[in-house]
């Protein structure tokens, strides 16, 4: 029976690390810089997942005896039966987290595979804004802002990748305790256009969390 242990940002850091071995052991000759490179892949994979147990890090730690396509394709398909699931979030929660949208344009959420999800991001072209919802300490939250196509490519806050971004801006929720009844505060960040590909492209969700903290 697999247990799943392995979230969204991990499994695609396993991919990157595991895709810059692969690199190596196809284009490098010396083997002392192969294996540096083997140390450094594995070593990063374990430090992504240390709650991991002694099955677990068994498993993770096959990457250190990867030589071939056939061999790398096998351990990263090895691994998406440990892939949790991006925890079940109805429709209902959804529009409970942004009560002020009365027509709220929802994903189809059916038709997403939920184990390739850190956060659910989406545009309303209606209402010129962005949508994100994330668990943030085993509670449903939601972030909504202006976006503006940035018609470029830049670095994405979330993911770090250079992607297609749009600008986003979001009014913080919290207020210091002498501001007056119109006082706001916005934090503006480039986040990539397409959501799913930033899914596929984040490693890490410490910028994900600190921007959530800072906008709430």
């Amino acid at each position: 029976m697999f247990k799943p242990f392995i979230r969204n940002h991990q499994y695609n850091l396993i991919k990157k690390q595991t895709g810059l071995l692969q690199h190596a052991c196809n284009t490098v000759s010396d083997p002392k810089v192969v294996e540096a490179v083997r140390y450094s892949a594995q070593s990063k994979i374990m430090e992504a997942l240390p709650d991991a147990n002694e099955h677990q890090k068994q498993t993770l730690e096959k990457v250190s005896t990867l030589n071939t396509a056939g061999e790398f394709h096998h351990y990263l398909s090895s691994l998406e039966p440990y892939m949790t699931e991006f925890a079940h979030v109805t429709e209902k929660q959804i529009k409970k987290l942004f009560p002020k949208i009365k027509k709220l344009k929802i994903p189809e959420l059916a038709e997403i595979d939920s184990r390739y999800v850190t956060y659910l991001g989406w545009i309303d072209i209606a209402t010129n804004k962005l949508f994100l919802v994330y668990h943030l300490n085993g509670q449903l939250v939601g972030v909504e802002g202006k976006y503006t196509l940035a018609n470029k490519k830049s670095f994405c806050l979330l993911c770090n990748r250079h992607e297609e971004v749009a600008f986003y801006l979001v009014n913080t929720k919290s207020k210091p305790a002498n501001a007056s009844p119109d006082y706001y505060k916005a934090i503006g960040n480039y986040l990539c256009v397409n959501s799913e590909t930033c899914n596929k492209n984040i490693t890490d969700v410490t910028a994900l969390e600190k921007f959530i903290h800072d906008v709430g």
